[in-house]
């Protein structure tokens, strides 16, 4: 038995994809909320304080 409420797994996989395809198009067309280059300065500097907390640490 099915749940009335529920769509099927196709509906709910096409809308996936659909909203996957929206996001990149937003994406190419600058809509981005945060710069990619700020998101990679974040990383390098959570990665290079957990690589100084192991080098420094006694």
């Amino acid at each position: 038995m099915t749940d009335p409420e529920r769509p099927p797994a196709d509906n709910w996989i096409q809308r996936r994809r659909d909203k996957i395809y929206e996001e990149i198009q937003r994406n190419r067309r600058g809509e981005y909320l945060v710069p990619t280059w700020v998101l990679t300065a974040i990383l390098l500097l959570i990665v290079g304080g957990f690589v100084a907390l192991l080098i420094f640490t006694p």
